[in-house]
């Protein structure tokens, strides 16, 4: 059966499904997501299968949300060593909820408008409680996040999107710390490889 006529002979009055099976054998409801339906496993699996910049990036892997995720976590412990466990868990998860709902590249975004972002701040929020964050961030943190995301994004995008440094620092700003140490997280690695570091790295904060 086609996607397009799988909906055929439904009554009408049956609702579309807005949820999603994962491999755990959980089912996350989009519109209403329950932190009981959420494990980092099923995150771990699908962020190191979500391709950072719609695929369009050099070498034979793609560079995945999971690999973005552990750069940025790394990115704000250099601007701020201080951060704690807690903001350390928000910068790997910041993006968590792409493992369902896919990664769109901002200009999309904006396009789309108010119901992507609705839907992922509810999936966020959702995601936070089952790892015992809060469901609102603190300011400070909110804002260490975008900036290593931004810093992030131009490093990325240099390395790996074909984007001339000028183009960068014009779209995402100048980073304020060096790239040196950072040549690890920005070498696209296989998907076995990404998740496992994701899960690895998600143990050793949380348990830390």
């Amino acid at each position: 059966m086609t996607g397009s006529s799988a909906g055929k002979g439904l009554p009408r009055n049956v609702p579309a499904r807005a949820w999603q099976r994962m491999l755990s054998g959980r089912r996350l409801d989009l519109l209403d997501p329950s932190p009981l339906d959420i494990e980092i496993e099923d995150i771990a699996h699908g962020l190191s299968r979500v391709a950072r910049w719609n695929g369009q990036t050099i070498g034979p892997h793609i560079f995945s949300v999971a690999q973005h995720s552990l750069l940025v976590e790394r990115i704000a412990a250099q601007i701020e060593p201080a951060i704690g466990r807690g903001e350390r868990l928000f910068m790997l998860l910041h993006d968590a909820p792409e493992y369902v709902i896919g990664d769109m590249i901002s200009p999309f975004k904006a396009v789309i408008g108010d119901a992507y972002k609705s839907t992922e701040n509810k999936i966020l929020s959702a995601i936070l409680l089952r790892f015992s964050l809060p469901a609102a961030p603190a300011p400070a943190t909110l804002k260490l996040a975008k900036q290593a995301d931004r810093a992030a994004a131009f490093f990325e995008a240099v390395a790996l999107a074909g984007f001339t440094r000028r183009e960068a620092e014009r779209i995402f700003g100048r980073p304020a710390i060096s790239p040196q140490a950072l040549s690890v997280e920005i070498t696209p690695t296989p998907v076995e490889a990404t998740q496992a570091r994701f899960l690895a790295r998600f143990r050793e904060i949380d348990q830390g």
